[in-house]
């Protein structure tokens, strides 16, 4: 038998810890809403262990009660079997539970009218949150035997268990109050609820840790053979090696050059320059002459139209 079969029997239920404002009357989208907004509320907020204890009219209580869990007792006697029945919200499906002719044995009850409702989402929610609202309805008498017959055995028994997540990411993890544990039971497990949370973070943990392997670059042969000193005498030798050739190579690899350089012009040479400049100079003077000549030409002409007209 789990927790909450053993906790169920003894009356206690899992109920979201803050209050909800009492009302009269609720509609059915009233109870759509609230068991919406409940159930998102309880990924992140732990359910508390309590009584349900003659409730007042118009309270309100938001369960976390699995299908098929039977209710918890009350403290209010029925005069009638529970019914059920479903009826459409929307997308949604939502179930109603109502038992009515209840009154509180050895209270000022003078007739039974109390009843109780119970709203589950059986589509388009999660089924497991239930909201219960406590009202009036029709009126009948109380048995005189039944006046002073309580429902339970009192006085009821102080709750120690912690708060528990019933949603979520911390679904199962108790949610102890802040401050010291008393007693070495609180504390042995509250080190157990630890462990159990550590473990389902990283499944790895408890287990002996593995023996790391060290790979070096050596065969096994290699370091089997010689021992550990020779064989880091023997690297520092060819390392050194390497580390001199590198080094002479860097400072003697390349000599420098001894001869002058060139001069720049000492692809042309004096004698065909000469020669070019010779050629040059001709063709300029040719092209000077023929130049001249048209100047003489054209201003003879110009002339001769002036004395002609």
């Amino acid at each position: 038998m789990n927790q909450f079969q053993q906790a169920a029997q003894e009356g206690l239920c899992l109920r979201y810890p803050d209050s909800i404002p009492q009302q009269r009357e609720i509609t059915y989208e009233t109870a759509v809403n609230l068991l919406l907004r409940g159930t998102a509320m309880a990924a992140t907020v732990p359910f508390s262990w309590s009584y349900i204890d003659k409730p007042s009219d118009g309270t309100l209580l938001l369960l976390y009660l699995p299908l098929n869990s039977p209710f918890p007792i009350d403290g209010v006697r029925y005069q009638e079997s529970e019914f059920k029945f479903t009826i459409p919200a929307g997308p949604r499906e939502l179930e109603i539970h109502e038992i009515k002719y209840g009154f509180i044995p050895g209270s000022a009850d003078s007739n039974a009218s109390r009843v109780r409702r119970r709203y589950r989402l059986l589509k388009g929610g999660s089924n497991q949150f239930v909201l219960v609202h406590y009202t009036r309805g029709p009126v009948t008498h109380i048995p005189p035997a039944l006046m002073h017959q309580p429902t339970r055995a009192y006085p009821l028994r102080p709750i120690n268990e912690p708060s528990v997540y019933v949603s979520g990411d911390k679904l199962g993890q108790k949610a102890f109050p802040p401050g010291p544990m008393h007693g070495a039971s609180g504390r042995r497990e509250r080190e157990r609820e630890r462990e159990r949370a550590a473990q389902r973070a990283d499944p790895a943990a408890g287990r002996p840790p593995q023996q790391r392997v060290v790979e070096d670059e050596d065969s096994g042969d290699e370091v089997d053979q010689i021992s550990t000193r020779t064989l880091a005498l023997t690297r520092y030798k060819r390392n050194h090696e390497w580390m001199n050739e590198v080094f002479h190579q860097a400072a003697f690899g390349k000599s420098f050059a001894t001869e002058p350089k060139p001069s720049p012009y000492s692809i042309f040479s004096k004698s065909d320059l000469e020669e070019k400049t010779t050629k040059l100079q001709a063709e300029l003077e040719a092209l000077q002459s023929k130049s001249a000549q048209q100047k003489q030409t054209k201003s003879v002409n110009l002339k001769q139209q002036s004395q002609g007209t």
